[in-house]
């Protein structure tokens, strides 16, 4: 009757000591994930940040291409210096 009190004992033993790194695991696993959705939510703002920036200059550029538009550079010069 002792051995198999011991072979319990002992795989109770081992299944708590398999049990903290597996919480300490999960533990960081879960603070990863909290931090890869921040930099995730981070990362989408600043493209949605660089895309409404880029948006006039689109524009522009697009204006610039089908003939249509002026030298964007002459709207920034004073009126001074253009003529």
């Amino acid at each position: 009757m002792l051995w198999p009190m011991l072979a319990l004992a002992l795989a109770v033993t081992g299944i708590a000591v398999l049990a903290v790194p597996a919480v300490r695991v999960f533990v960081e696993v879960r603070r990863l994930a909290r931090q890869v959705a921040e930099s995730s939510r981070r990362i989408t703002r600043a493209a949605e940040d660089l895309e409404r920036a880029t948006a006039p200059l689109g524009g522009q550029v697009d204006a610039l291409r089908r003939g249509h538009g002026h030298d964007v550079r002459q709207d920034r010069l004073p009126t001074d210096v253009r003529d």
